[in-house]
């Protein structure tokens, strides 16, 4: 059973949480699920709200998924986050990203 799997059956089971979907999402991406990693993402900051990492995650995902605006929002919310949180290179890193796709678009 591969990692994805062991997830997904941690998830029937009930185990749910922000890190769980998290990690859902990065192998979904991964595995080049873009549509899926960006449902898990949301629902890990959804449970979450302060998860500088979900954060950098969805908005990676809408990247792959070819949704600019999708990943710009997350980008700046999670820059908003990361700040608040002390998280500076967390903040660093996505204002790079976000630096990138408001140049490319």
């Amino acid at each position: 059973m591969g990692i994805r799997a062991n997830l997904l059956a941690m998830l029937e089971r009930g185990n749910d949480s922000a890190l769980l979907r998290f990690s859902l999402a990065g192998e979904m991406l991964r595995d080049g699920d873009a549509a899926g990693a960006i449902e898990q993402a949301q629902k890990a900051v959804e449970m979450q709200p302060d998860y500088s990492a979900a954060w950098k995650l969805l908005g990676k995902a809408h990247v792959a998924a070819n949704d600019s605006p999708g990943a710009i929002a997350a980008y700046s919310r999670g820059i908003e986050v990361s700040e608040a949180r002390g998280d500076k290179q967390a903040a660093k890193e996505m204002r790079v990203f976000l630096k990138r796709l408001q140049r490319d678009t």
